[in-house]
């Protein structure tokens, strides 16, 4: 029998703590009733904080890939978002704390026309589309999720950027009364992330407001989400309350945490390993077996360019 030490295993590989607990609470529930109502009693719970209004007018886009989505349940309840705790069940069952109305985002620095735009105008700037989408986790797992957003271009717009402008940064929410990891160390906040200007006008990149046509859910980063696919899933930062236009990079959340781990482009490269683990294959939430990890994600046709020139192991 072979009996591997804590140190030989990912992090990818250990059951998760709060699943740990779950069962826990299905085998006490167990005991007191039925198999039915202590299954019932950890529906109700992954379902904690998962419903949401239907978006109308969603149209498709012509970027959606051709893969079968990550079923609703597991997109909304193993999440990153360490707001909410670094356990990945623990937003969906803290993240209804968050109130999302009134809800309002700050536009600022490089720029001609600083604004300041409530979520309902935000959602009259583009027409929204589902677009399906490849997500690349650096713990080594992914998802195919269905989202509801615009192109980010779309708002970056309104506020007409200057010449000077060079970068982009997204601050997101920090509020100790509804995020209880907040009052953790564990990063520095608020968090922040960063894009250079043109892979935030890039076509591909969103901003989400929904997914499998629904409203987006608290532990998913309501009411507004980045998102870039052919980067990994940490680049894209949750419930943004202020975007700044800057002529440098910004610090970002990560970097700030470990920079010997994280580094600001954070493109999606197999090439590259995390100090801690191959990012060589990875694992799709709800197979079993390992796929090989694509160059940006599978995204490199429309991607790539942007780097041309650029030592991607030295940029990572």
């Amino acid at each position: 029998m072979l009996i591997r030490r804590p140190a030989d295993l990912a992090s990818s590989e250990i059951t998760p703590r709060g699943l740990f607990e779950r069962r826990r609470t299905f085998i006490k529930a167990a005991g007191l009733g039925s198999i039915a109502g202590a299954a019932a009693l950890l529906g109700l719970e992954a379902g904690n904080a998962m419903a949401g209004s239907k978006l109308a007018g969603v149209r498709k886009s012509p970027f959606s890939i051709d893969e079968k989505a990550t079923p609703f349940k597991d997109v909304t309840s193993y999440n990153n978002y360490y707001e909410f705790g670094t356990d990945k069940y623990s937003p969906a069952h803290e993240a209804h704390r968050l109130k999302t109305r009134p809800w309002t985002v700050s536009i600022e620095g490089l720029v001609r026309k600083p604004r300041s735009l409530g979520i309902e105008d935000i959602l009259r700037l583009a027409p929204l589309e589902e677009r399906i989408y490849r997500m690349r986790c650096v713990e080594g797992w992914s998802m195919v999720i269905p989202w509801v957003g615009f192109p980010l271009a779309a708002l970056l717009k309104q506020v007409e950027p200057l010449g000077s402008a060079k970068f982009v940064e997204f601050q997101t929410l920090s509020d100790p009364q509804s995020m209880p990891g907040v009052k953790s160390p564990v990063l520095d906040w608020p968090y922040l992330e960063g894009l250079r200007l043109d892979e935030a006008m890039h076509p591909l990149t969103i901003m989400a407001v929904g997914l499998y046509g629904e409203e987006l859910p608290n532990q998913n980063g309501a009411p507004l989400r980045l998102v870039v696919p052919w980067k990994y899933g940490f680049k894209g930062a949750k419930s943004i309350v202020k975007i700044r236009f800057a002529d440098r990079a910004p610090g970002t959340a990560w970097m700030k945490a470990a920079p010997q781990e994280y580094g600001f482009y954070s493109n999606v490269n197999p090439g590259v390993d995390h100090p801690r683990w191959s990012q060589a294959t990875e694992r799709r939430i709800g197979e079993f077996l390992k796929r090989k990890t694509l160059m940006f994600n599978g995204y490199g046709e429309q991607v790539a360019q942007l780097y041309a020139g650029m030592d991607l192991k030295k940029f990572y």
